[in-house]
Order: C-alpha cells, then sequence, then structure tokens
C-alpha cells in the first residue's frame, strides 16, 4: 500500500481511483466494512481503492479542551487499513486551513484532480468541509457536476445489540471508558490492543512470583478504565530464539493502593504471562490485547492478600481465555 502525507506525493496521472474518506479510528467493523466496499468497487470498476483518513482528529484541532483519547495510534490505524487491500491511502495534515476547505474545494482539489476519482464511497453520516457542511447529499450533487459517482453505505450495527446501537468509535470509546472491554470487542470485531515498550518497573510484582510486562513511554491506544483484565500480550518483533509471541496474561490498569510510597499513584498498565517467569522482555516494544474485565482495582491490608487475591486474577484470566471466542487478537 501507498502512504502519502500531501497531494505533492500522489504520483502524476494515478487513478482511476474509488475512494472513502473519514477519520477511522479504532478501525472498527462498519470501517472494516466500509473499506472492503471500497476495495470490491474498485476492483469492478478497474481501479485503485483509496482511503483518505486525516490526522490529527479533527476534534483536537477544534476543541482543544476537549479530551478525545484514540483508540489507535496513526500507524496502527493506517496498518488496519492496509490489511483490507487498500491500495493507497493519503493521510491529509487536518489544519485550521485546511479545515476551511468549501466541500467543493475538497471534492475538486483532493477527489478530482489528486485521485481522479470514479466513485466515491462513504456512509450515509459523513460530513466533510468547512463546518461540516457536506453530507452526502452535497457529495452527490458534486458528483453529478465533477463526474464521479456516490455510494452512499447504511450503518453498520451490532445485530446482537441494543435496538439502533451502531458500530462507531463513540461506542467503542464508551465501552473501554467503562472498563467493558469485551463490549470494545464486540464494536471493533477484535480485542482492543495498546502498544508501548516494555520499562523497568519497582520490581513488586517479581518479588510476589507475578513478573509483569510494565508498558511505557509512548502508548499507543486508548488506555480502558482501571481494573483487572483477561488479555494477552503480543510480542511484535520476537527473537529468533523466542517459543511463543503470542502469551496469555492478566493484565492490570491503574495505580497500586496497597502500596504507600513514591509510584503507588502512577497510572500503569502491567501485564503478567500466565505461568510464565522466564521472559525477559526489557526494552521490546509490545501489545496488550484487553479481552475482558475480570474486577475494579482494590486496595488489600497486606501483600499477603494481594498474592492471594493474584492467583485468583490469573486463574480467572485463564479461565475466560481459554473458553472465549475473541481469543485471537486482532492485528
Amino acid at each position: 500500500m501507498q502512504r502519502w502525507n500531501s497531494l505533492a506525493d500522489i504520483p502524476a496521472g494515478y487513478g482511476p481511483t474509488v475512494a472513502t474518506l473519514g477519520n477511522f479510528d479504532g478501525m472498527h467493523l462498519g470501517h472494516q466494512g466500509l473499506i472492503r466496499t471500497v476495495v470490491a468497487r474498485a476492483r469492478e470498476r478497474g481501479a485503485k481503492a483509496v482511503a483518505v483518513t486525516f490526522h490529527p482528529h479533527p476534534a483536537v484541532i477544534h476543541q482543544a479542551a476537549r479530551e478525545l483519547p484514540q483508540l489507535q495510534g496513526l500507524e496502527d490505524r493506517l496498518d488496519a487499513i492496509e490489511a483490507l487491500g487498500v491500495d493507497a491511502v493519503l493521510v491529509v495534515p487536518y489544519t485550521l486551513e485546511f479545515s476551511r476547505l468549501t466541500p467543493w474545494q475538497f471534492a475538486h482539489d483532493y477527489l478530482v484532480r489528486a485521485l481522479a476519482v470514479d466513485e466515491v464511497v462513504v456512509g450515509r453520516d459523513a460530513h466533510f468541509g468547512a463546518d461540516n457542511s457536506g453530507d452526502l447529499a452535497t457529495m452527490r450533487r458534486l458528483g453529478e457536476e465533477l463526474g464521479f459517482a456516490v455510494l452512499g453505505i447504511e450503518d453498520w450495527s451490532d445485530p446482537d445489540g441494543a435496538a439502533g446501537a451502531r458500530w462507531s468509535s463513540s461506542a467503542a470509546r464508551s465501552a473501554l471508558a467503562g472498563g467493558d472491554a469485551a463490549g470494545a470487542a464486540r464494536v471493533l470485531g477484535r480485542p482492543h490492543r495498546v502498544i508501548g515498550e516494555v520499562v523497568r518497573g519497582d520490581g513488586r510484582g517479581r518479588a510476589l512470583g507475578f513478573p509483569t510486562a510494565n508498558l511505557g513511554g509512548d502508548i499507543s491506544g486508548m488506555i480502558p478504565a482501571d481494573g483487572v483484565y483477561a488479555g494477552y500480550i503480543v510480542r511484535l518483533a520476537p527473537p529468533a530464539a523466542a517459543q511463543d509471541a503470542l502469551l496469555p496474561a492478566a493484565i492490570s490498569v491503574g495505580v497500586n493502593p496497597t502500596f504507600a510510597g513514591v509510584g503507588s499513584l502512577d497510572r500503569r498498565v502491567e501485564a503478567y504471562a500466565l505461568g510464565r517467569d522466564d521472559l525477559e522482555l526489557y526494552g521490546e516494544r509490545v501489545a496488550v490485547d484487553f479481552v475482558a474485565r475480570l474486577r475494579h482495582t482494590l486496595a488489600f491490608a497486606d501483600p499477603a492478600a494481594l498474592v492471594t487475591q493474584m492467583h485468583d486474577d490469573a486463574a480467572a484470566a485463564a479461565r475466560v481465555l481459554l473458553g472465549d471466542r475473541l481469543a485471537a487478537p486482532g492485528g
């Protein structure tokens, strides 16, 4: 897949294309259905399939005071788009200047002139252009004027969910904010993932018999609500000698209220690979996939009580992962 960061990166004469546009945060099941439709339509027309996305998220520019955690980092989002067979993705730097383009300017400059678009595929709630003034009806009028077809896609929704429940980035964020990892997985079509480098912690886990991989540095992905989860550690680039890259785990998110002192109130993501005390993951960049929350964060009277609970958590995580149909993590 070709990745472009500006109009200047697009090769001259590229096209014809079938294109779609959106933020695609999380690449949930709705996004996946849309992208697959784009790829299929492009193959039917003998065209290239192109996704147009934006970075940073528009809310970061227009609502700087609003905290909007991103489900995925940009590179993870692009990898997920690529996995669905798209030929190219244009990452538009989202700025105030760009946000002032009229719907006509965006369609003409980006879709027609730069991408030689033959068809645009968008969801029925799509908005674009200054003040989000362009919608599906606008795109259809512009298609008639500028010479491209438009396909509007109905919303995708959870057939087993509440009436009218849509697969959306907002639904996934809401589930994770409430600690509902399983609910987020139903929207995403895979367990939610965060990625970071394994750093040294304070060593308490190893001393208690539960050595953990502590994520640090620039963590990519929205961290779920505090609690203990069943999930996986995924070694993204394991050494050649590593026996396995997918490690069932009990994962703790939050502060450590049992121990007083420096660092005890730092919010952390740390994962214990079930039954493994032989791993040396320091310096590795790993993914942590969240399958289900086991319990809320608790404070214990002493370390012995904590160790008892950690044994229970490890056993509970093993039960969930052995029987969970979402066990295989997404890419």
